[in-house]
């Protein structure tokens, strides 16, 4: 299912004369410098050709013909058509082992088998190169310890075009790779006709985490994968064609900068629909608001306000279908972490109902998955980065509008009580996490996005009740306060009220007795009181972080009241 949809989106793309997709037999690489010859083959310049990309350069991104696998006990034998890196052009890099004449010398031996007898003057050019180049010439070349390892292509002086773009070097290439077949037939598992089966696919790159040179979706190299005799992907039949196709597809939407890829944590999420939709372009920003580089902010908020409130998005066409694909590193192969195919409609309605459920009473509507991850992460640590399983889990649950994991909640919850901080997104996970079991299970609880007076759960109770007592010795003791009750019993109050808090109110009243609003606070201590007959012994974890809800919601509404006041002066 996923190949087959990948084959298809490759269709898609290389009928579109606007989007620069790899022909069969050609692959999109990264260069990082031009070799310019004259027509006797004499090295004129090497340039730089790398990009500035914010402060740093990377690499070019150029089709050139396909690069293999160098895989066996022979990678060195392995050269490219027309590139490669300067290991195997110039016989240099930053290693210079033993092994890196050899590349240079299977690099003019695999040209000179190809292009001699080419009266082709770029040809020609290039063997004469090869012929008359010394290794040791490389160290002398400008920009070399930048450039030495990076991949070069080849031009001659006065051309613009690279000689991987000449036509007559182009049909020798592409003779020479349609009699490379694997010479073993069979039906196809994607289009389902007996065609030349792939013994290798080619790389996938741009998973984070992944190998550089490429890594596998689809790969038996062990015989403990093997049966019946098949070897490597004979296991798993894919023609040729078909490999290409959903290879390339996969690189396009994984290379760097594509508008379809959002990386949570170590899960790398490629998207795309079956059919050209402006979905495709916005989904990333949907996720991740802060995320995106969308000129009119205003334009992207009143999208979501529109999604969040159920609204249909304006020239976008709900019944076509949209793929959603999670990719993880695995050593050498590619894990995939998740797999969703639905409606545009569906996914708009999950993603209002995501933001609907993290809605609470403040001006920041709509954080990013990345966002709500990190709190999850204690910022002072070496490693800020979510727990490894967790990035997915999330993403999944709110495209499949399923409960949020659990982890996500208990790890909120510990770190609250670790820093005794309770911000808006914490507060908006633990509410997110409640309205939802609510819904799906009635597991949970409901929940305001402000302060509900009306709201009798004894543990939202108690957080309101623990505000007012912290706000309280605050009255009593000033702003300069280094210290409050929060920092030293939110944790123990939230876990297990009966202990603490009737220390808690004996110590209330003497801040009470000296603070110039003593006499309010005590009124609303008497209010929350008169709703509970008694203090629980524990708190389960989803009342813990109904307390904290509890405990949010009262802090905003003294700052509302404080606002308010300033206003009315």
């Amino acid at each position: 299912m996923i190949l087959q949809e990948l084959c298809r989106y490759y269709d898609r793309l290389s009928a579109n004369p606007d989007i620069a997709i790899s022909p069969p037999g050609f692959s999109r690489e990264k260069i990082h410098a031009e070799i310019v010859l004259d027509a006797a083959g004499k090295l004129l310049q090497f340039n730089d050709l790398r990009v500035q990309r914010g402060k740093k350069l990377v690499p070019r991104d150029m089709i050139v013909p396909q690069s293999r696998k160098r895989t066996g006990a022979k990678p060195y034998e392995t050269p490219f058509f027309l590139w490669d890196n300067t290991g195997f052009v110039l016989g240099s890099d930053k290693k210079n082992d033993d092994k890196t004449p050899l590349k240079f010398q299977s690099f003019q031996k695999f040209h000179s088998g190809l292009l001699t007898g080419c009266s082709e003057p770029a040809a020609q050019a290039l063997l004469q190169f090869l012929s008359c180049w010394k290794p040791e010439y490389a160290e002398q070349l400008n920009n070399w310890e930048e450039l030495a390892g990076g991949n070069v292509v080849f031009r001659l002086d006065g051309q613009r075009t690279y000689l991987h773009d000449n036509s007559q070097l182009k049909e020798i290439w592409l003779e020479y790779t349609a009699n490379q077949t694997s010479g073993q037939k069979g039906y196809c598992l994607i289009s389902g006709q007996e065609t030349a089966i792939a013994r290798i696919h080619p790389a996938v790159k741009g998973v984070a985490g992944a190998q550089s040179s490429g890594a596998a979706i689809v790969s038996f190299n062990d015989e403990a994968y093997e049966s019946y005799g098949k070897k490597q992907n004979y296991n798993a039949p894919v023609g040729e064609a078909a490999a290409f196709s959903y290879i390339t597809a996969l690189n396009f939407l994984l290379a760097s900068g594509s508008r379809q890829k959002i990386q949570i944590g170590d899960v790398t999420t490629i998207f795309w629909t079956e059919r050209d939709s402006p979905i495709e372009g916005i989904f990333r920003m949907m996720l991740d608001p802060k995320d995106s580089d969308f000129d009119d902010n205003a334009e992207l908020r009143r999208m979501l306000e529109a999604v969040r409130d159920g609204k249909p998005l304006q020239g976008i066409e709900p019944d076509i279908k949209f793929y959603i694909l999670g990719l993880s590193p695995n050593a050498a192969r590619i894990a995939v972490r998740f797999w969703y195919v639905c409606t545009v409609g569906q996914l708009e309605e999950r993603i209002g109902q995501h933001f609907q459920d993290l809605r609470i009473d403040s001006e920041l509507d709509f954080p990013g998955v990345w966002g709500l991850l990190m709190e999850t992460v204690n910022q002072k640590a070496s490693n800020k980065s979510p727990q490894p399983l967790l990035a997915g889990a999330v993403l999944r649950s709110i495209v499949e509008g399923t409960a949020y994991p659990q982890a996500l909640q208990n790890a909120v919850i510990n770190r609250i009580r670790a820093d005794q901080k309770i911000n808006y997104v914490r507060a908006a996970i633990l509410k997110a996490v409640l309205v939802r079991k609510n819904r799906l299970y009635q597991q949970g609880m409901e929940v305001s996005m402000a302060l509900d007076k009306e709201n009798k759960n004894p543990a939202y109770l108690l957080g309101r009740l623990f505000a007012v007592l912290e706000k309280a010795q605050q009255d009593a003791l000033g702003a300069g306060i280094n210290a409050t009750i929060k920092d030293r019993f939110f944790g123990s109050a939230s876990a297990t009220p009966k202990v603490v808090f009737p220390q808690l109110l004996r110590l209330a009243q003497h801040h009470i007795e000296k603070a110039e609003y003593g006499r309010m606070r005590d009124k609303q201590i008497e209010e929350i009181l008169a709703d509970l007959t008694e203090f629980p012994a524990h708190l389960s974890l989803d009342e813990q972080g109904l307390f904290a809800i509890g405990y949010y919601h009262q802090r905003q509404d003294f700052f509302k009241g404080k606002e308010h006041s300033k206003q009315n002066q």
